[in-house]
């Protein structure tokens, strides 16, 4: 069934189709929760958003990890994400830092901001080698940490970002100085290196030049991300319908 034809033979079809905004991106803010507003107005005409959101493009049935970068992805962190890939590519690195470095925030796309190297790390697992998720995962609290052997200095961006007397939590500590002692530090810290935090004018880098280091490097499901039954397939579905009300 094509995604034009699951949309079509939807019960939801012709209703007004109300979408809840995740609880975690609202909590603590001042950004009232509109839930109990939108149960109030559940009727024959009003139903909660299931399945293909009109406002978003369509994904294919079976989709691949570059239609997530297409269709999906905030544009600033495609950008970010090709960006950081291209200059460790141009910079001769190996193809599983390319990778890493392709892959570093996928979480920021469309799913989770918080802890992003962690949930990126997991949702990528099933399909690359251990080595890549790992660098994705430590890239994260490596970031804090300068390592000048490398040239890697505390961006001045996050001086911007949190303030000059931000000092990260014990875990992001913790995990850092297991981090340095790892025989793929290397590989995280250069994620880091090549993690590009604020833009130069430079066109932003065709996806299609990354073609086939994923096809030697991501295992593409044949059924699709999101539909593969792996321990993480939930997370990719997550981001085709990230509207769903459950």
């Amino acid at each position: 069934m094509t995604a034009d034809a699951r949309t079509a033979n939807s019960p939801q079809a012709g209703r007004q189709r109300m979408i809840v905004p995740a609880p975690v991106g609202i909590c603590g803010t001042a950004i009232p929760n509109p839930e109990p507003e939108l149960l109030a107005r559940l009727d024959a005409g009003h139903v909660m958003m299931m399945g293909d959101n009109p406002a978003l493009p369509r994904m294919p049935t079976k989709p691949r990890l570059l239609d997530f970068f297409r269709l999906r992805f905030q544009h600033i962190t495609a950008r970010h994400l090709l960006t950081s890939a291209a200059y460790a590519l141009d910079a001769g690195q190996d193809e599983k830092v390319v990778l890493a470095c392709l892959l570093h925030d996928i979480s920021n796309g469309c799913l989770i901001r918080v802890d992003h190297g962690y949930w990126g790390a997991q949702m990528i697992a099933p399909y690359v080698d251990e080595e890549v998720a790992w660098a994705v995962r430590y890239h994260q609290p490596l970031r804090y940490f300068a390592d000048e052997t490398v040239g890697y200095r505390y961006p001045e961006s996050y001086d911007r970002f949190f303030g000059p007397d931000y000092v990260p939590p014990d875990y992001i500590r913790r995990d850092a100085d297991h981090a340095r002692g790892h025989r793929w530090y290397m590989t995280a810290r250069l994620v880091t290196l090549y993690d590009i935090y604020f833009f130069d004018d430079a066109p932003m880098p065709d996806a299609e030049r990354f073609t086939d280091i994923i096809g030697r490097h991501f295992r593409e499901p044949e059924d699709g991300l999101g539909f593969d039954n792996s321990p993480t397939a939930h997370m990719w579905r997550t981001m085709i319908w990230p509207n769903n009300f459950l």
